[in-house]
């Protein structure tokens, strides 16, 4: 059963995704710094892995953009201080100038240090192209 107390937690996570998905489509330097651990550790499906000056300078500087970023059948499951947060991620991209679209299923690691919950890990992986045509 859930607690008013974990109801609340799960929510402050949710709206830090919905801060990080908005900055990243921003390109919002101050807002990712804000949200993310200095000990950022950012996969992506390519397997090519990201410290938080890196992922913030990719973004910041449009080598990877974003002009649309959907996130859907999301859970979230929090234990102690560390909040564990899938979903999928459908979006249209800009890698290196290239347009591009990504459909990713995604792992977002958040930890509650000092009263906020920040960005520590993330993984993603590619769908099966099934599952990407059938959205």
């Amino acid at each position: 059963m859930l607690t008013f107390a974990q109801a609340k937690e799960e929510q402050a996570v949710a709206q830090q995704v919905e801060k990080l998905r908005k900055a990243m489509i921003d390109g919002d330097q101050t807002a990712l710094q804000n949200l993310t651990s200095d000990k950022l550790t950012y996969g992506h499906s390519s397997g090519t892995i990201e410290d938080k000056k890196l992922f913030i300078g990719n973004i910041v500087n449009k080598k990877s953009s974003f002009a649309t970023m959907d996130l859907t059948n999301q859970t979230i499951s929090i234990s102690d201080n560390v909040a564990l947060v899938r979903h999928k991620l459908d979006a249209v991209t800009s890698n290196d100038g290239k347009p591009a679209e990504a459909h990713l299923f995604v792992l977002l690691v958040w930890q509650k240090t000092g009263g906020q919950w920040k960005l520590v890990a993330r993984q993603a992986v590619k769908q099966p192209v099934e599952t990407a045509a059938a959205k």
